[in-house]
């Protein structure tokens, strides 16, 4: 499945008196789901912890988070005035997904935030079409604004 821009996806858990279940694939597109090679999970000690910013040519992630919120930067590797940030976090309830060609990033918000992240590319397949962007390239793109 061919994505273009980032994007998110709204989810809902499935609780009842037992606690809750939440299955991430489930919300994706079916052909997206046929793509997913690699799940791994990332944990952040402390709030302002930088992950990021890379980019790759060819891999389509989709970021979670489990504990915590973080904000995701993604910029187009091509043409930065085509930029998102998003929040994800506990309490809001969504996939972020980000396909080929955009450098992506995130920055904890909460201590002890953890994310789990899908991928379309191998370990292997992502380490050689890794590209490493220096997080300030674009300036400070991490911080909160006062609103």
């Amino acid at each position: 499945m061919e994505i273009i821009k980032p994007f998110t996806i709204d989810m809902k858990h499935i609780a009842d008196d037992r606690g809750f279940l939440v299955p991430i694939t489930q919300f994706l597109p079916i052909e997206l789901q046929q793509e997913i090679k690699r799940t791994y999970v990332v944990g952040d000690y402390g709030k302002g912890v930088i992950r990021g910013l890379h980019g790759h040519r060819r891999e389509t992630k989709i970021f979670y988070i489990v504990k915590g919120a973080a904000k995701f930067i993604a910029i187009n590797m091509g043409d930065a005035t085509d930029h998102y940030e998003v929040t994800l976090g506990e309490r809001a309830n969504r996939l972020f997904i980000v396909p080929p060609n955009y450098a992506n990033g995130w920055v904890s918000l909460e201590d002890g935030t953890i994310l789990v992240a899908l991928s379309t590319s191998t370990f292997e397949e992502s380490v050689k079409d890794d590209e490493r962007i220096d997080p300030y390239k674009y300036g400070d793109v991490w911080g909160v604004e006062a609103r």
